[in-house]
């Protein structure tokens, strides 16, 4: 068993092959593999949508164990062209994933996902059930109107001033809807004069997504103020706010009807009650249509992946399923 680092966390290691895999439309995936080529196999897909793969997703797993396969999603991360919303949908990131595994020669994998990535783990369970062997869902996303809303429009337990902060971004009367207003200001713009207002709107999503995060009136950092680290940021959230105005491609028949066809494998679900960005009545909501899965609640983790108590428990689910073929301890199935 490799080491774990007091964090709870595996050493962060490089990736041992990064492919660059070219689908459909122009778009070029960029995929790394981790760990142990006959370890366990896992997909991990990061959140967002937009924000593009992270070392840490993959210091969940121990490398001795599992053989990581992660993919940044169309138009994010080191995924060419990045920002590209034209022909990125749900359902085209469905069929690259399938692409992936066919090309990567990989049967059925355990699929991780946390917020963004967590809905898209359920929508990829539905869409090719017999290669998902594992379901890990951390803090799991509903892209429903109300949930959207939510966050755009509700303070959610922060200070009203914060988000009066936010909203300062956009005139008056463009205030109550706030999505299709940063959606509009984020669209890729024909003249550069526009670069300004559309960083300064990336900033405002971005510090406004901190605050609900954890619950501070303003975050205690800023991003990295280089151009090209704020036109990677516009980048990010023009694909965010192009799948959030379509709810995601998941709402005929919303996801939660959808649950229907996944299938009977172990799947857990973890989630903090004071998570303000995923709000938890998702998890209990998808917990209910899942009659297989298990729901724990990791209070106190808000919505940081790298909280400590996240971590530890993403760390124990791994190492449990790596030992067991299930993510509770005990006997192997």
């Amino acid at each position: 068993m490799a080491f774990v680092l007091p964090s709870g966390l595996y050493p962060e290691a490089p990736p041992l092959r990064t492919h660059a895999m070219a689908v459909s439309h122009g778009h070029v995936l960029h995929v790394e593999e981790s760990g142990d080529p006959a370890g366990i196999c896992a997909l991990v897909l990061h959140g967002g949508p937009g924000s593009g793969s992270s070392p840490l997703l993959r210091r969940f797993f121990d490398p001795a164990r599992y053989r990581v396969i992660s993919v940044d999603q169309r138009g994010a991360g080191r995924s060419r062209p990045r920002g590209a919303t034209a022909h990125n949908s749900t359902g085209e990131l469905l069929q690259d994933l399938r692409i992936v595994r066919e090309r990567l020669d990989v049967q059925r994998w355990l699929v991780a996902g946390g917020s963004w990535g967590a809905t898209l783990a359920l929508a990829y369970a539905g869409f090719e059930p017999s290669a998902v062997s594992a379901l890990l869902l951390r803090s799991v996303f509903l892209p429903t109107a109300a949930e959207i809303e939510a966050f755009f429009q509700d303070a959610g337990g922060c200070e009203p001033a914060a988000w009066a902060r936010f909203a300062a971004v956009a005139p008056p009367d463009r205030r109550p809807g706030m999505l299709r207003f940063l959606a509009d200001g984020l669209r890729q713009a024909p003249i550069p004069a526009n670069a300004n207002l559309q960083r300064r709107l990336a900033l405002a999503w971005w510090r406004w997504e901190r605050t609900m995060a954890s619950g501070a009136a303003v975050p205690s950092t800023d991003p990295d103020p280089s151009t090209d680290a704020q036109d990677a940021l516009v980048d990010r959230y023009r694909v965010q706010s192009h799948y959030l105005v379509h709810r995601c491609w998941l709402d005929e028949p919303p996801l939660l009807e959808r649950l229907g066809a996944l299938p009977q494998v172990p799947t857990l679900l973890l989630h903090s009650r004071d998570d303000r960005v995923c709000r938890p009545q998702a998890a209990q909501a998808v917990h209910d249509r899942l009659a297989h899965a298990r729901l724990r609640w990791v209070d106190g983790a808000g919505h940081d992946p790298a909280h400590p108590a996240m971590a530890s428990a993403m760390v124990a689910a791994l190492d449990s399923h790596a030992l067991h073929g299930h993510f509770e301890d005990g006997p192997a199935r």
